[in-house]
């Protein structure tokens, strides 16, 4: 598969999921990366995404796609008990805040949305674009460091 078309595919998977109203944002992009990843955990892993959007929990703080994007990143370059933190995993994740932050001049929920009115079809939209991103974003990554291999991909 080429890499363009994966992403693509990544992409639309996420935002499928939160168009329908499958899921919100960070449960669409943990879902998704998993998905991508071959389900290296339980689909139930979804839930620890889930007290993520409108900014945690309806605060409006960090926007629950970017959350979903770090523990995406979590999956692939985090570690476990007694493991030293994997050297990709910083960078990756500062990385990550920084493009959202230069794309919509924030990572905050409530300031990526200010312009839209809540529960009405263009913020979501909106919101379903920004999970597309971030997605794209993460696969982009997982493909750039050789943990996703396009040769054998079946997505």
């Amino acid at each position: 598969m080429e890499k363009q078309e994966l992403l693509d595919k990544v992409q639309q998977r996420a935002e499928g999921y939160f168009q329908k109203g499958e899921f919100f944002c960070s449960e669409s992009v943990v879902h998704t990366i998993n998905e991508l990843l071959g389900w290296p955990f339980h689909e139930s892993i979804t839930k620890m995404a889930s007290g993520f959007p409108v900014g945690m929990g309806k605060a409006g703080c960090l926007c629950g796609a970017v959350s979903g994007g770090q523990m995406a990143l979590g999956m692939a370059f985090g570690r476990n008990h007694g493991e030293p933190m994997n050297d990709a995993m910083f960078p990756l994740a500062a990385e990550l805040h920084d493009f959202i932050k230069k794309e919509y001049k924030s990572t905050c929920c409530r300031v990526i949305v200010r312009n839209f009115e809540f529960g009405s079809p263009e913020r979501k939209k909106h919101c379903v674009t920004i999970t597309g991103l971030v997605s794209r974003w993460v696969a982009e990554k997982l493909i750039d460091n050789n943990i996703i291999d396009l040769e054998s991909i079946n997505f």
